[in-house]
């Protein structure tokens, strides 16, 4: 026999989905946020400096 679920039952199962849909839709907005902040800060200098004396040592062991 084929259970039926009531109307009642299907909108709350819809609400529940919206809801879930709306929440992962929010983290998703914060995330990509949170992202283009840590892209745009400078870079420090001390890291800067470790780049740059890799490259010498690369460049000069070639």
């Amino acid at each position: 026999m084929i259970e039926q679920r009531s109307a009642d039952d299907r909108r709350k199962t819809s609400a529940a989905l919206d809801e879930a849909r709306l929440r992962q839709q929010a983290i998703g907005v914060r995330l990509r946020q949170m992202f283009d902040e840590v892209v745009n800060e400078p870079v420090p200098d001390e890291f800067l400096a470790i780049l740059r004396d890799a490259d010498k040592r690369s460049s000069g062991s070639k």
